[in-house]
C-alpha cells in the first residue's frame, strides 16, 4: 500500500493518466515515445505500489476498474497541485506567479476584444510568471464561476446584478433593429416608422432588455432566443424584424441579407462590464485589472463601479 509519495510514483501516475487519456496500451505508445511492454510494466509497478488493479487491459481492450475511476481525479488532482508548486518555487523571484482565469461572452466586437489582448500585452510586461486561461461562455455562465472560484474576471453584458459581485462598465455595445431578406419592409428599409415596424413579427432575447426602448403590441413577438446567433436566424428568415450588434451584422448587411430598419430610431446600447468578486483580490487579479482599466480609458485612470 503507498503510504510515501516518491519522483517514481508521480511518473508513474502521469504514465497512467496519458494510458486514460489514449483510451489504452497500445494508443499510448506514440503519447509516451515507449513500447507496449514498458508501459505495462509501468501500470503493473504503480499498481503494486497501491495494492490494487487500476485497470484491465489484454485481448479484451482498455477498462479502468472502479478503484482505477477514482484514482483518476485523484491523481489528475495531486499533479496539478505538485505542478503548481513546482511552478511557483521556480518562479519564486518574480512578483506575480499563478494562474489568472478569464471570462468572456462570445462574440464582442473585435475593437473591445483587442483591448483585453492590449491588457494581457501590458500585463506581460510585468515581473510575472503567470498562466492564463479564458472561457467563453453566457453571462449566467460567468457569474456562476465568479461565484464558486472558477474565473476571476469576467468581461460581458450582465442584465442583472449579484449582490456579492463588482460590476464596472467599461464599454458600450450598439444594437441596431434589422430586417432579413424576402421580409415585406426590406426593400423600404433605412427610414421606417414606428407603426411599419410594430405591425410585423419580432425576434426578441428571451431574458429583459431595459436598453431597448421599444413598445411592441401584445403578440408581436414570436420568437425568443438566448443569443445573437439564434436572433439572426429568425430575421434572417425574412419573417420576423430583430435587434443584433451592428459589428455582429455588418457582414450580413455588406452581404445584402439584412436591412437597418431605421438606424436612428430603432437602436439602443447596452453596457459592457468588467465583473470580478467583491473584496481583496489577490496580487495576480488587482494587477489585471488594473491593466484592463488603463487600456479601456486610454490611460491609468481607474474606473469607478457604477
Amino acid at each position: 500500500m503507498l503510504r510515501t509519495i516518491s519522483d517514481l510514483d508521480l511518473r508513474l501516475l502521469r504514465v497512467f493518466l496519458a494510458v486514460v487519456d489514449a483510451g489504452g496500451v497500445t494508443p499510448a505508445q506514440t503519447t509516451l515515445n515507449v513500447g507496449q511492454s514498458t508501459i505495462s510494466a509501468q501500470l503493473s509497478t504503480l499498481e503494486t505500489r497501491l495494492g490494487y488493479r487500476l485497470c484491465e487491459r489484454g485481448r479484451s481492450g482498455f477498462r479502468l476498474t472502479p478503484r482505477g475511476e477514482r484514482m483518476v481525479d485523484l491523481a489528475r488532482e495531486l499533479l496539478a497541485v505538485v505542478d503548481d508548486i513546482g511552478e511557483r518555487a521556480r518562479n519564486m523571484g518574480r512578483q506575480l506567479v499563478g494562474t489568472l482565469h478569464l471570462g468572456l461572452i462570445g462574440h464582442t466586437p473585435m475593437s473591445h476584444n483587442a483591448r483585453i489582448s492590449q491588457a494581457i500585452a501590458r500585463f506581460k510586461e510585468r515581473s510575472q510568471a503567470v498562466r492564463f486561461s479564458i472561457s467563453v461562455r453566457a453571462p449566467g455562465e460567468l457569474e456562476e464561476k465568479l461565484l464558486s472560484g472558477e474565473i476571476e474576471v469576467a468581461v460581458g453584458y450582465f442584465w442583472h446584478r449579484v449582490t456579492s459581485l463588482s460590476y464596472t462598465r467599461l464599454f458600450v455595445e450598439r444594437q441596431v433593429a434589422y430586417c432579413g431578406q424576402g421580409h415585406p419592409l426590406f426593400e423600404r428599409a433605412g427610414t421606417l416608422t414606428h407603426d411599419e415596424v410594430t405591425a410585423h413579427e419580432w425576434a426578441w432575447r428571451s431574458y429583459p432588455l431595459p436598453e431597448a426602448q421599444l413598445t411592441l403590441p401584445a403578440g408581436a413577438i414570436t420568437a425568443l432566443a438566448d443569443n445573437m446567433e439564434a436572433v439572426a436566424v429568425f430575421i434572417l428568415s425574412g419573417h420576423h424584424l430583430g435587434f443584433l450588434p451592428e459589428h455582429f451584422a455588418r457582414p450580413y448587411v455588406e452581404q445584402g441579407l439584412l436591412r437597418a430598419l431605421n438606424p436612428e430610431r430603432f437602436h439602443y446600447e447596452v453596457p459592457f462590464h468588467m465583473v470580478t468578486r467583491q473584496g481583496r483580490h489577490s496580487d495576480v487579479v488587482a494587477a489585471f485589472i488594473e491593466d484592463l482599466q488603463a487600456v479601456h480609458l486610454g490611460g491609468g485612470s481607474v474606473l469607478l463601479p457604477d
